[in-house]
């Protein structure tokens, strides 16, 4: 018996964490230091490219190309931008603080970026998606240059665009319907029913990738993150390696797609 296909499209943006030919000896973060302001694991925890109508990857780091922001969120205006100045600890990524100039910046995004997002579209265009998730993970608490800098993250964040309850919030564009962000959430709550552990829209109600091919092809999004302590052993230090538990990452990988699924056959019993 063949196993289920459902209508999902996974986006893995920040998983990856090659280094584009010709910067290796102008960037100053380790190989160590490249994999943890990655996103660790994540590359494992959502492979179901066999259970759903669409999966993509990057292989790519996001510290030097972020496909999940504005192509135009450039340097030196925007050092957290598509191709970022420091780190979120605010390290410095590049040699004598020689960042790419604009020549080597567009040679990166047709290489990298453009092609990542037009492969979102024609999946859309193509396949029977009726929900697109993008996938990430995030450390268990803010790091200095983020906006919840020092704040504890829930275990599961997940973003619509909205507020705390998955509703709208003033001049932003929702990208799945409320009830759908609520289902998923309580569904996770079902294996993480700890106070606080299941947030809605807080830290991250949704990056570029999910608003922007919202906007663009009306397809619903979600931005899934999942936090770091569920898999990783502290290391003692800081940035540290990424002391991943292989034996927790594949139950983590299980327990994902249980509630993904159980979700999704639930919302198709009835309205929510």
């Amino acid at each position: 018996m063949m196993n289920k296909v459902y209508p999902f499209l996974l986006s893995v943006p920040h998983g990856g964490t090659a280094i584009p030919p010709g910067l290796g000896d102008r960037i100053l973060l380790t190989g160590e230091e490249i994999r943890y302001y990655s996103d660790p694991a994540s590359l494992e925890l959502y492979d179901f490219r066999e259970r759903v109508q669409g999966y993509l990857e990057a292989s790519v780091s996001r510290v030097l190309v972020d496909l999940n922001r504005p192509p135009y969120y450039l340097p030196p205006r925007h050092t957290d931008g598509v191709v970022k100045t420091v780190t979120p600890d605010g390290i410095e990524i590049w040699k004598d603080r020689c960042v790419p100039d604009l020549p080597c910046i567009h040679r990166l995004l047709m290489t990298h970026y453009f092609p990542y997002h037009d492969r979102i579209n024609i999946l859309l265009d193509t396949l029977p998606v009726e929900l697109a998730i993008d996938c990430h993970t995030m450390t268990p608490v803010g790091a200095p240059r983020n906006h919840d800098a020092g704040k504890k993250r829930p275990l599961v964040c997940i973003g619509n665009n909205g507020n705390s309850s998955g509703e709208p919030r003033p001049h932003a564009l929702l990208t799945c319907p409320p009830g759908w962000a609520r289902a998923l959430a309580r569904t996770f709550r079902e294996i993480f029913p700890g106070p606080g552990d299941v947030l809605l829209n807080e830290p991250y109600p949704g990056g570029f990738i999910p608003n922007a091919h919202y906007w663009h092809k009306g397809v619903p999004w979600i931005q899934l993150e999942l936090n770091r302590s569920l898999y990783e052993v502290p290391s003692g230090t800081h940035p540290g390696p990424a002391a991943v538990d292989g034996e927790r990452v594949r139950n983590l990988h299980d327990t994902i797609w249980n509630v993904l699924s159980t979700f999704w056959d639930g919302l198709q019993q009835g309205p929510v």
